[in-house]
Formats: C-alpha cells, structure tokens, sequence
C-alpha cells in the first residue's frame, strides 16, 4: 500500500496469499525450537535487524524457554502483512504500529488487534541529507525527492504526516522513493539518487556504522511525542493464551535489561543468531560494532519516557496524540490496548538479568 488512507480491509486481504506463503516458508532459527511450541513474531521490515532485538534475543538468552516456547521471527517488509497474519492466525504475536493501525480504526477496518506490550517509545524518526545539500529544514523539502525504506514502513506514514502538518502537501509537494534498508538507503542519498531520506534511528544506525556521513535536519518543533512500536495479538488470541503473552512480554523485558546492562553483549547475541548482519568480510571485532550502532540508538527508547510507568506499559495520551496528529477522529482507545499483563510480565529478578549480562564473554 502507498498510502494510509487509501488502505482498507479489501487491500489487506488482497495480499493475504502472499503473506501467507512468507510465514509458511519461515524457518526456525534455533535447534531447540522443535521440541515445545512455536510462536511465529511478524514483523515490518524486510530482513532482520535491530529493530526488534529486545523481542528476539530472548530466544538465544534461553528466555524464551523458560517461558515455555520458542519464536520463529518473520521479518514480512509491511506492518500491514503483520495485521493481516494476525487476523488470520498465522502469526501469533507481530509489531505493530499506530500510525498503520490508527487510520483503519477510525474507519472502522481494523482487525480485532489488540497492543499489550510496547517494546520501542517515541520518537524515532528523522530526515537526513547529505552533508553538502542546501537543504537545511523540512521545509526546504518543498519539491524535493524523499527516500523512505519502503512504502510499508512506519518511516512513511509518519514523515508523510510531518511534511502535511508544516502545511505541505505530502502527495503533490514532495516525491516519495522507496530506496531500501540499511546501508542501501544511505548509498541513495549518497548518490544523489533522492535529495532526502526519512528513515527511523537504527537505520541511521546502520547507515552510520558503514561510513556514510549525513547530516540530520532539526525536527520541526510541533512534532509530539508519538510512534511507539507495540507487541500486538489478535483480540482472542490474547484472551485464550494469557501465559504465552505474559511469558513473550516477559522475555521482551529481560531481553530488554540485558542489552541495557551490557550493550555490546546484547549486540553479540543478536549477531550469532542472524550473522548476515555483519558486513561482508568484517572481523568478528568489526561486526559486533557494526551491529551495536544502531543496538545504542534503539536502546534509548526502551523505557518508557513517562513518569510512573513500567517498561511495557502503554499511554493511552500517546495514542491520542499520535490520532490528532493524524487528523483523526477517535473517541474510544481502549479496544486497542491492555496494559493487564505488564504487573504479570515484570514479575522476574531484574538483577539476575543483569549480572548474566555483566558476565557475559564477547
């Protein structure tokens, strides 16, 4: 889909073919993941990275199996693929994501997904350009060519809403190019292929960590705290299989004090578990940096910004404000979210975490 608010419920099924035969093709990524259940995690982007590795590594941590299951991870380049293998119960958890989500909602089009756990808080999301462009702020982008990862990516809508809420035109004043992820979205500013890319902090990460220099425009000042990423599950899902998610969340979190605690072990475990990260021909020393500078950006937004909230928890001010900034008019969120399993996931020893995090051999 190009645009959020042409996407309805017919598009979404018109993919389901494709999506399905994605998840069906999934392998397990771990030796043990035969022997207990297995609980399939979609995800937007196109390939692994470390967008989600607090949701992940709990599988190599043996998190996972204390919990009782294992995951295979779907990396399904869309949020809109995750909604819909969450609708037809071929995922059992995915990402989601508001500024996906919220459109639909208003219309009434929105599968019965439910948030539980928000795993990334705002804000993420910047446009960079190169070090030479005159281009100095989002409103010299009138005009201009904006590269995004893909037009299934949070780093669209969101940039789209941005440009519209500066009082441009985001169909008739910029040109939108889906230029790919990581290190290739940065060769395209390089080469002068889009004058602009939009793209969320561990892109920019991975793009840093191969050598390309841009420069990050100032974020306009009317930009609110909005773009969480949540854990999300069908509505009955969630109901019949309270544990599995409080034991996913649960896992997120520890996941979540380990890298916290020791940062480039959390990189290492990322790596051996999906060692097509590292850079062709990089050293082991080399592709554990390479890996751990988008790890140090992500990490930021694992707690909640908020006063008086648990890692996990959900604001439901944070979904309003993303729905005003969208220009949408919602009266009731609490279809969208729970926040009763975040006591339940939290009730593990925090400090056991991060000692096997301080302890952990790189």
């Amino acid at each position: 889909m190009t645009d959020t608010s042409r996407f309805n419920r017919r598009e979404v099924m018109a993919t389901l073919g494709a999506v399905a035969a994605t998840i069906a093709t999934a392998q397990p990524r771990f030796a043990h993941a035969q022997t207990m259940p297995k609980l399939r995690f979609g995800m937007g982007t196109k390939s692994m990275n470390a967008t989600t590795i607090n949701m992940v590594i709990g599988e190599a941590l043996g998190y996972n199996k204390q919990e009782g299951f294992s995951i295979d991870p779907v990396p399904l380049g869309a949020i809109a693929s995750v909604q819909i293998g969450l609708d037809k119960g071929d995922l059992q958890f995915g990402v989601g994501a508001p500024s996906f989500a919220l459109p639909l909602y208003a219309k009434g089009e929105l599968p019965p997904i439910v948030s539980f756990y928000e795993y990334t808080y705002p804000y993420k999301w910047d446009v960079a350009v190169a070090p030479d462009s005159p281009i100095k702020s989002y409103n010299d982008l009138k005009g201009k060519k904006i590269g995004v990862s893909g037009l299934g990516t949070t780093d669209y809508p969101v940039t789209r809403a941005v440009i519209a809420n500066l009082g441009m035109d985001p169909d008739k004043d910029v040109q939108w190019l889906a230029v790919g992820e990581g290190v290739t979205a940065g060769v395209a500013v390089q080469r002068n292929a889009v004058d602009a890319l939009a793209y969320f902090d561990t892109g920019f990460g991975q793009i840093e960590a191969a050598g390309i220099k841009l420069r990050t425009l100032p974020r306009p000042s009317n930009i609110p705290m909005i773009g969480g990423f949540f854990v999300n599950a069908k509505r009955d899902y969630l109901q019949q299989n309270r544990k599995l998610a409080v034991g996913f969340g649960r896992s997120g979190a520890k996941a979540a004090e380990f890298v916290l605690a020791n940062p480039a072990a959390g990189a290492k475990v990322l790596l051996d578990a999906y060692p097509e990260l590292a850079p062709r021909g990089a050293s082991q020393a080399d592709a554990i940096k390479a890996v751990l500078t988008p790890v140090l950006r992500r990490m930021q937004l694992f707690r909640p910004p908020y006063p008086n909230m648990k890692m996990g928890q959900i604001s439901e001010d944070e979904l309003k404000r993303e729905a005003d900034f969208l220009k949408l008019k919602i009266s009731d969120f609490k279809p969208l979210y729970t926040n009763d399993l975040i006591d339940e996931i939290h009730k593990f020893d925090r400090q056991a975490v991060i000692d096997q995090a301080k302890a952990y051999k790189i």
